[in-house]
């Protein structure tokens, strides 16, 4: 039997507790066995500007999750051409992994609303399960794409963003509990996410 690997792709700028208890929630709710966090140099919809550099923000992932034997922390992103998209990845890393690893995609509601807008994404429903996670919407939508390989979980809404994170450490305002104490540690040893610091 192959290994049930669940990608939990993202910029995690910085990853937080909500990461963290989504992916915990995803595998005890799932056949999953393991979760791993795709760290994103650069997300198609997203600014460059506002990133930590990319090594960077895998450290602090390799961080928060080194107590748990589950997840796993992967710059396999980092060697493809950027911006890189969901399809390109998850078709490279089977076809690394072929003969050990079976991959699922995790994504949260907010990206399901709008996944006809992704790459390819026709063909990765076909071929990669799905567990959506829920994310507070705005407004309600009629037209979701329904599939067998579509999983939407009973997951808790985690409202903590790293937009928020970043804010408050800018403002010299506490990120307690919303990351975790080793992270607080390395980001202000290291004045992350001071204006002139990314």
């Amino acid at each position: 039997m192959k290994k049930q690997v669940g990608i939990f792709s993202g910029s995690f700028n910085p990853i937080h507790i909500g990461h963290l208890i989504v992916a915990e929630q995803i595998i005890t709710l799932s056949n999953l066995e393991e979760v791993w966090f795709m760290v994103t140099p650069q997300n198609p919809f997203k600014l460059k500007k506002n990133l930590l550099n990319e090594n960077i923000r895998l450290k602090l992932v390799e961080l928060a999750i080194a107590d748990n034997p589950k997840f796993r922390a992967s710059d396999f992103e980092f060697a493809l051409p950027q911006p890189n998209y969901t399809f390109n990845t998850l078709n490279l890393i089977s076809e690394k992994y072929k003969n050990e690893i079976d991959f699922s995609l995790i994504i949260g509601f907010d990206n399901y609303v709008v996944f006809d807008k992704w790459k390819n994404y026709k063909e990765i429903i076909n071929n990669f399960n799905i567990y959506v996670y829920k994310r507070k919407i705005k407004k309600s939508y009629s037209n979701l794409i329904i599939h067998k390989n579509i999983k939407i979980l009973d997951s808790p809404e985690i409202e903590v963003s790293g937009t928020d994170i970043r804010a408050k450490i800018d403002k010299n305002q506490s990120i307690r509990y919303l990351v975790r104490r080793e992270l607080i540690e390395e980001i202000e040893k290291n004045g992350y996410y001071k204006q002139n610091n990314l």
